[in-house]
């Protein structure tokens, strides 16, 4: 199972909306003959590359798979007849899938063709290798994640808004990997007029994901030439915006190339973030990367709505009660009702300090219902 969750590893970010799945064949003897990884939607699967790749050596072997295999026509044919017709004896999977369509249906089918089915091995890293997937399926709306570089102090930028760079190139790197593993990236307007990124994943210095890149921007305040708006190798933009908006600020911005939805206003007069969440999980995003400023980690926070925390955290010290905060605007009074991580873990990345933590229990820490069937 270790090397099936290796194989699937492999497909990392380019997968989405589909799961993560990685499939092992064992010959009757007990040696490994196929091997395979869903590597897009629209794809075939792992179990159906696997066992392609065993052809008649799968015959009375056992299939390892990450994932239960699916019965239901979608994109492609369904895997469980496929993999019962393939003459294996055994199917061991991590989890059944939470997807209803599939859940336990595929293994109800193998059973009924004569497979033995196990299920269990190895579960919890399964899930929590597609926690995003798993969140979906449980919580009906994408998974979020915050990232935020800060100083010592917990600034993100001086008074006059200069943050090139806080953190180093191995931490910015680092934060460009993780951009790959994403479907979008979110920013707040502050930060596009301060910074003026583009919002893309560049690990090691090679752009080479489309992404949606979308901006909280209640008044329209976005320059046209923004780098944001740019045509970045198949990524979009979508600017989220209210009925306060001005009718020709937004023309304008169409013209420039990004797409305008306008979103119910909160009781302060900004994007409500729910709604937008829940319009963005609509259009197939399951992971959206929040990267700020300030006030809009605290607006994810106090909502509810943020899942992680990633937090660089940079050898440097601003000094400044007026430079820019990295969370702010959750006004709680006492220090029990205050947002504590779990799950905490540290990492050295570079010169810089990597924490990460989760705003409540994970659902790779709640799995019973996925590992036995």
């Amino acid at each position: 199972m270790a090397e099936a969750l290796s194989l699937a590893a492999r497909a990392e970010g380019l997968t989405s909306p589909n799961p993560l799945v990685g499939a092992v064949v064992l010959d009757a003897r007990g040696e490994i003959v196929g091997r395979g990884w869903h590597k897009k939607a629209g794809e075939p699967h792992a179990e159906v590359l696997a066992l392609q790749e065993a052809g008649e050596r799968s015959r009375g072997g056992v299939l390892i798979v990450t994932l239960e295999p699916c019965s239901h026509q979608g994109r492609t044919p369904p895997c469980a007849p496929f993999v019962a017709a393939a003459g294996v004896s055994h199917v061991v999977a991590a989890v059944s899938d939470p997807n209803p369509q599939v859940s336990c249906k595929g293994f109800e089918h193998l059973r009924a063709q004569g497979v033995r089915v196990e299920v269990g091995t190895m579960a919890a890293e399964a899930v929590r290798q597609n926690e995003t997937y798993f969140h979906w399926w449980r919580c009906g709306r994408p998974f979020i994640s915050l990232k935020i570089a800060a100083s010592l102090d917990g600034k993100i930028a001086t008074r006059s808004g200069q943050s090139r760079w806080i953190t180093g190139e191995a931490a910015r790197n680092a934060g460009h990997h993780l951009r790959n593993r994403v479907d979008a990236i979110l920013a707040g307007v502050e930060t596009v007029l301060e910074d003026d990124p583009l919002l893309t994943a560049r690990p090691d210095g090679v752009e080479d994901k489309p992404l949606l890149r979308v901006v909280l921007d209640s008044r329209l305040r976005t320059p046209a030439h923004a780098r944001v708006l740019a045509p970045r190798k198949g990524s979009s933009t979508l600017i989220a915006t209210t009925a306060a908006a001005p009718l020709d600020k937004e023309e304008a911005l169409r013209e420039a190339g990004a797409e305008i939805i306008r979103v119910t206003a909160n009781p302060f007069g900004r994007v409500s973030l729910a709604p937008l969440v829940e319009e963005l999980g609509s259009r197939g995003i399951r992971h959206i990367l929040v990267e700020g400023g300030g006030r809009v980690h605290g607006s994810f926070i106090r909502e509810g709505l943020a899942e992680r925390l990633l937090y660089f955290l940079a050898p440097l010290v601003i000094g400044d009660h007026q430079a820019p905060g990295a969370i702010t605007g959750l006004d709680e009074k006492e220090l029990q009702s205050l947002p504590r991580l779990f799950n905490v873990t540290h990492e050295v990345v570079g010169d810089d300090l990597l924490i990460q933590g989760y705003f409540s229990k994970p659902v790779w820490q709640d799995i019973e219902e996925w590992e036995s069937v």
